[in-house]
């Protein structure tokens, strides 16, 4: 392994809430359902309709400009709606589950026994290869693509985010797997980057980098900007540390087992702890009768607060998310507002007291405190990036759509998770991810 390579800029935001390490495992739901819009720039065609039968791995829409691309079902069973919104927009394919529908069979290997294109095919067929992001974009891979290298941040510096040496107690194996299938889609290098005290320091096949300090340094992108940053034209793969998972159990079980471990989450949860349960799960389903209230008045995220999805309970958990929480809405009358002494308050700039007890945890909620003001500089943004870019100045290309300043100033090299804290520190109120997202968009669109 490597020497550690210390972050000092970034922002440690500590909530109340943690998830207790208990995992308790939850019966599967009576409906999942997969949204095309947890998947950046996907044009989705669908492969089902309403009424139909499908095993688990079986494809319910792929994309239609990658059709080799599926978006397969996480349990067997029959599709009850299609759920649409503006312009016929596919929200939501919703499955009812069936146990006795059954799983695709597809092929039990060890993976240092396939070649390349014999892995990446079994991912394709079987609905995984979504998984696998691209950088730059953060969009789903193209099987075209020859990725210069593949990075994995074995852990998560977000708030309240979950515990991966937790989550993967007694899976390594399985992890080791899909990290052989993974070596062979690439002629680079699979690096994994790991905290002090990792439970990944034994796994082959990589290489192991370390990092400390505040959060972002579990983001990927950080890493790869400190390990192998991209130059124009090259691209990298990155995949989540559970969805790796998911490629182990396919080559030693030869079925699709989407089985995720999420961390349930904040100070609105009764007893926070983590919960075995399956891809795309109802949210209600996991929150029931778990908060401290029972009217669902409170902000339930599926993510973290920095970068996760405002959903309802009606809704279903994000593709991607492995976490839950929920936090106060913050609609509610502030006495004195701002002429609270903050006691109780967190302060990115330290403007409170409670600066001086940096291990306390608050109880904070989703108010914004103002409105969008005038996009000045100021310093914050430079502080809570541990990149060598100008954060306000990338963005402000982005406002005025000038594409060669963009590329100059490193828009390869982010997406919006590396940005988050900026928005949430930013005295003007500016939707710093949304403005970066509509820059990733125009270029996608300009350059491909």
């Amino acid at each position: 392994m490597s020497e550690v390579i210390k972050l000092r800029k970034g922002l440690n935001i500590k909530l109340k809430g943690s998830a207790e390490k208990v995992l308790e495992t939850l019966p599967v739901p009576a409906t999942v359902a997969l949204k095309p819009t947890d998947f950046p720039g996907l044009t989705p065609k669908l492969s089902v309709k309403a009424d139909h039968e499908v095993k688990a791995g079986d494809a319910l829409f792929y994309d239609k400009y990658h059709p080799e691309v599926v978006f397969t079902s996480p349990v067997g069973g029959k599709v009850v709606s299609i759920n649409r919104g503006e312009r016929r927009k596919i929200l939501e394919v919703v499955v009812e589950a069936n146990e006795s529908a059954g799983s695709v069979e597809f092929r039990k290997a060890d993976p240092n026994s396939l070649s390349g294109n014999e892995i990446k095919e079994q991912l394709l067929k079987s609905g995984l290869w979504p998984f696998i992001k691209r950088r730059p974009y953060g969009i789903v891979a193209s099987p075209d693509d020859k990725p210069l290298a593949i990075f994995i941040s074995t852990f998560d510096t977000a708030p309240l985010a979950p515990d991966y040496n937790f989550i993967l107690d007694g899976q390594m194996d399985t992890f080791q797997t899909g990290i052989n299938a993974l070596k062979k889609l690439t002629d680079g290098t699979v690096y994994l980057g790991v905290n002090k005290n990792s439970a990944f320091t034994s796994v082959k096949n990589v290489e192991i980098n370390q990092f400390s300090g505040p959060h972002p340094a579990g983001n990927v992108g950080i890493q790869i900007h400190h390990t192998k940053p991209l130059n124009k034209g090259e691209v990298a793969w990155t995949i989540n540390v559970q969805d790796v998972l998911f490629i182990g159990r396919l080559f030693e079980t030869g079925k699709v087992d989407f089985s995720r471990i999420i961390a349930f989450a904040g100070s609105e949860v009764e007893k926070p702890k983590y919960y075995k349960t399956i891809l795309g799960a109802p949210v209600e389903y996991t929150i029931k009768g778990k908060l401290n209230t029972a009217d669902y008045k409170q902000r339930i995220i599926s993510g973290n607060v920095l970068t996760g999805t405002r959903v309802k309970p009606q809704t279903f958990l994000g593709f991607y998310d492995s976490m839950l929480t929920v936090i106060p809405e913050g609609d509610d009358y502030e006495f004195l507002g701002w002429a609270d002494l903050g006691i109780n308050k967190f302060s990115a700039s330290k403007t409170f007291l409670t600066s001086l007890f940096p291990k306390k945890e608050y109880e904070m909620n989703a108010n914004l405190h103002g409105g969008e003001r005038a996009f000045v500089l100021s310093g914050q943004y430079e502080k809570l990036v541990p990149m060598d870019i100008l954060p306000v100045y990338l963005l402000k290309a982005i406002l005025v759509n000038d594409i060669d300043k963009m590329e100059q100033l490193g828009i390869y090299e982010v997406i919006e998770e590396d940005f988050a804290l900026c928005e949430y520190a930013c005295t003007s109120k500016i939707k710093v991810q949304d403005i970066l997202r509509t820059g990733i968009n125009t270029m996608i669109k300009e350059l491909g």
